[in-house]
């Protein structure tokens, strides 16, 4: 076999102090490709239905994917994966920046921890070797803190990853941060940066020289400038800046953002305001990005912001001061916490505020009204440093609502655990049943919605005729989100970031999947077809459904919150639209070949190629 894409994962045991490299199965490579789908083969075969996510048993993954480091566009990517200490089950995250392909160049595709160090540590990895190095010196610094102590210490051309203040005290949303304060990419979502720092794993730093080799460069960068630099649109500053300015302005027109907790339909002025601020954005690129997408800009002092970290802290919150809302996105990077949760919870708290069941007593005198700038930024610093009422509040919505109790439950914005993103799911059918079905919770990117929404994808098996744009017609969106999500979980392992399947592109245009399958064989030397291509995608998605349902995830969490499938909208885009989950619902159950809880058949489980698991559930 001519590949070295490495198939070498590292593997850390904490506990006894032992780093050592394994070699990957080729065979098991190619079923479950990297990124993903081979976390999610790990964590399945290291955990069972009992393990506690904070367990020293339950394992810590860091996987690129096979397309990390080499000419394939936008491939900067990592996939961080556990249970989650915030929902109970699968935990997935995903990150780009320099911090992926500099562990890829390092000579490693992956690394796998477990167990608990006695004290602080982190594992500095570079060239193809690897230690573990004491780290109490950096216990209670932020990750712009330890950013610059640990490129002092190993080599200032290093790319750190690291917890902040809330991964060490186990905030339930925390976050892991790469690259400093100027990149602060986050792999956020599921609350793993306490899953490190459970493990008094502080940082991760990582120096490579070694460019992977390649089965086929040159049929590599053609296939990639046919297939992906042709169908780039083309631009200038000016041109980004008002596409930025239009962006928003379709977000708000199409009803996706949420707005006063999910309970009203419009801000007045927050559009423009918004607008205005995106549109001040300088591109801001991950290692090997040709576009810098709209979730990354930087605008002015404030370094890096993210798109939805303004509609979230903004419209959620009621607040259109733009400083404000900066100033808590950084201070979420800075503690390591998770920005879109974190501005869920606080959404949430200022209604439970409203409705008296929190006071100034219990928020130790910060007043959680709605558009209150002073209170938002306050309540951030307290959720990231776990103080006073912060420490409930990062318990997560779930879990806070029933510390809180009374009606709390009702205005817990959640799918199995985890709190929504900028993303109504009133706005589309397609949407709603996404982030009902999502496996870490309410995730609607994973599914690719604004591809479906825009063209059909034959290659996939949605055609023109299967499918009605409508976003309020629910006829044919359990297909196409089934199938979609399938090719979500392989692009996630891939390593390609999904927004540069439809970022940048003209209307209607995407990255196919015969394109990324041309890549993977040049790449590998496979002669992998589309058929088996596709499968792989089916093949991780479930693995990662019965991850779930080992842990006793069924139907009954295939759900949205009461305000979604109850509470019409009296004003803006979505008003008077409910989702019609439950008829949805059976038309995914029946595409996927799933039984009536829920979970996939035991025909549907050989036919993937997942035996172990059957033999497992006799």
């Amino acid at each position: 076999m001519a590949l070295d894409y490495q198939l070498r994962v590292l593997r850390v045991d904490l506990t006894h102090g032992v780093v050592e490299s394994q070699e990957l199965n080729e065979q098991t490579a190619r079923k479950f490709i990297g990124g993903s789908g081979l976390a999610a083969k790990v964590v399945w075969d290291e955990t069972t239905a009992t393990t506690d996510p904070f367990s020293s048993e339950n394992p810590l993954i860091f996987m690129t994917g096979p397309l990390t480091g080499t000419a394939a566009p936008m491939s900067s990517r990592i996939t961080v994966a556990s249970l989650s200490p915030l929902t109970g089950i699968w935990g997935e995250s995903h990150s780009g920046g320099s911090w992926p392909d500099e562990l890829k160049r390092a000579g490693f595709d992956g690394i796998v921890i477990k167990g608990k160090a006695r004290e602080p540590i982190y594992l500095w990895v570079n060239n193809g070797e690897a230690k573990l190095v004491s780290a109490g010196h950096l216990w209670n610094k932020d990750t712009w803190e330890t950013d610059d102590l640990l490129k002092k210490e190993t080599d200032p051309r290093a790319i750190t990853l690291a917890i902040g203040q809330a991964g060490e005290r186990l905030v339930r949303i925390a976050c892991l941060m790469s690259g400093g304060r100027s990149e602060a990419r986050g792999a956020a979502r599921c609350g793993l940066g306490a899953i490190m720092g459970s493990k008094n794993l502080k940082a991760i730093v990582v120096r490579g020289t070694r460019r992977p080799r390649v089965d086929n460069p040159e049929g590599l960068k053609e296939s990639v400038k046919q297939h992906w630099a042709s169908k780039i649109t083309l631009y200038n500053p000016r041109r980004r800046s008002e596409y930025y300015g239009q962006r928003v302005r379709y977000l708000y027109a199409t009803g996706r953002d949420s707005i006063k907790n999910w309970r009203e339909g419009e801000f007045e002025g927050f559009a423009e305001k918004y607008a205005a601020e995106v549109q001040r954005g300088e591109p801001l690129f991950c290692r090997g990005c040709r576009t810098s997408c709209i979730e990354s800009v930087k605008v002015g002092e404030m370094r890096r912001t993210m798109l939805g970290a303004i509609d979230t802290f903004g419209s959620g919150c009621l607040i259109d001061d733009m400083q404000a809302i900066g100033t808590a996105y950084h201070l979420c990077n800075r503690f390591g916490i998770d920005h879109k949760s974190t501005a869920a919870i606080i959404a949430f708290a200022m209604e439970c505020f409203e409705k008296g069941l929190i006071t100034e007593v219990d928020t130790e005198g910060v007043k959680l009204t709605w558009g209150n700038a002073e209170a938002m930024v306050a309540m951030v610093r307290k959720i990231g440093l776990k103080e006073g009422f912060g420490a409930v509040l990062g318990e997560g919505v779930k879990k806070a609502a029933e510390i809180i109790g009374g009606k709390a439950s009702e205005y817990a914005m959640h799918v199995k655990g985890l709190e929504f993103p900028n993303c109504d799911p009133r706005s589309s059918n397609f949407r709603a049943l996404a982030q009902a079905t999502a496996n870490i919770g309410a995730d609607p990117t994973s599914s690719l919605a604004s591809i479906v929404e825009n063209s059909a994808v034959p290659e996939l098996g949605i055609y023109e005729r299967d499918i009605d744009y409508a976003r309020f017609i629910a006829e044919g969106k359990g297909k196409a989100v089934a199938k979609m999500q399938n090719f979500g979980a392989l692009m996630n392992s891939l390593g390609i970031c999904l927004f540069s399947l439809f970022i940048w592109m003209p209307q209607g245009q995407y990255v196919a999947p015969s394109s990324c399958l041309e890549w993977l064989n040049y790449v590998t030397g496979w002669d992998m077809d589309l058929k088996e291509f596709i499968q792989c995608g089916e093949r991780i998605f479930n693995l990662q459904r019965m991850i779930n349902v080992r842990r006793g995830i069924g139907r009954k969490d295939d759900i949205l919150p009461a305000r979604f499938l109850s509470e019409k909208l009296h004003d803006g885009p979505n008003a008077g639209h409910v989702p019609l989950l439950g008829e949805m619902l059976e038309e995914y159950y029946s595409c996927r070949e799933w039984d009536e809880k829920g979970v996939p058949t035991r025909t549907k489980l050989v036919e993937l190629g997942l035996d172990k698991i059957v033999e497992n559930l006799s």
